[in-house]
């Protein structure tokens, strides 16, 4: 069984969020885990490494 939670929900971020890290404003003390930066300037998507939360950078 792997420790990485589900999360299919897509969050948007605009360019004011960068450099993006998660976990975001939105989750809970509860659930949160170490932050990470996600790199998703080049691609205009992300997914965390530890939750599975997607990120799309909009304009």
């Amino acid at each position: 069984m792997s420790s990485v939670q589900s999360n299919t929900k897509v969050y948007e971020v605009t360019a004011k969020d960068l450099p993006l890290s998660c976990p975001g404003k939105f989750m809970t003390l509860w659930n949160m885990h170490p932050k990470v930066y996600l790199p998703i300037e080049k691609t205009g998507s992300a997914a965390c490494p530890y939750c599975g939360a997607q990120y799309k950078l909009v304009k």
